[in-house]
C-alpha cells in the first residue's frame, strides 16, 4: 500500500486548516502558499475533503474551510480513506469486518491472513491517530516555532 500525493497533501491541508482556522475561515490560496502546493490541485483535494464531511464551506468575503468537528474528533484515517479510498493492501480484505471474509478462498489461501493482518495494523494505526495527536506532534517538536503557522509568511509546513 502507498499514500498517493492526494492523500499526503490532505493530510497536510487538513492539519493546516486545523492550526489556522482560530482567526476564521481558511482561504485555499493561505494553505497553498504555506504548504507550497498548487492551489489548483488543492481545490480539488478541498472539495473531495467537503463531501466527505470534513469541512464546512464558508461563502463570502473572508470565506474558507472549517473542519466540521474539532480536530480531537477526525481521524487521519477518515481523512486518507476521504482522499485514497480504500486502504487495503489487497482486494480481498478491502471490505473485512471483525471477522468476516470477502474472500471465499479464505480459508484455503497461504496470503489470506497476511493480508488481513497488515490491514487491520494500518487501520489500528490510522484509525486512532487524530488530527489533534498531529498538530501536538508539530507543536512538540518545533516549540520555538509554533506560531509560524499563524504569522502569514508561508513559512510553515506540516510535511
Amino acid at each position: 500500500m502507498k499514500i498517493s500525493t492526494k492523500g499526503r497533501y490532505g493530510l497536510r491541508m487538513m492539519i493546516d486548516i486545523a492550526m489556522n482556522q482560530g482567526e476564521g475561515p481558511v482561504s485555499v490560496r493561505d494553505i497553498a502558499c504555506r504548504q507550497s502546493l498548487s492551489d489548483k490541485y488543492l481545490e480539488q483535494i478541498v472539495t473531495q475533503a467537503n463531501k466527505a464531511g470534513l469541512l464546512k464551506s464558508i461563502r463570502g468575503a473572508g470565506g474558507g474551510y472549517q473542519l466540521s468537528r474539532p480536530a480531537a474528533e477526525v481521524s487521519v484515517g477518515e481523512i486518507l480513506r476521504a482522499m485514497e479510498g480504500s486502504l487495503s493492501p489487497v482486494e480481498c480484505v478491502r471490505e473485512l469486518g471483525e471477522e468476516s471474509a470477502s474472500c471465499q478462498n479464505a480459508d484455503e489461501c497461504a496470503t489470506y491472513e497476511l493480508w488481513r493482518d497488515i490491514k487491520k495494523a494500518v487501520d489500528q494505526v490510522i484509525d486512532n491517530r487524530t488530527l489533534q495527536d498531529m498538530i501536538d506532534n508539530y507543536t512538540r517538536k518545533n516549540h520555538d516555532d509554533a506560531s509560524v503557522g499563524k504569522e502569514g509568511n508561508c513559512q510553515w509546513s506540516a510535511r
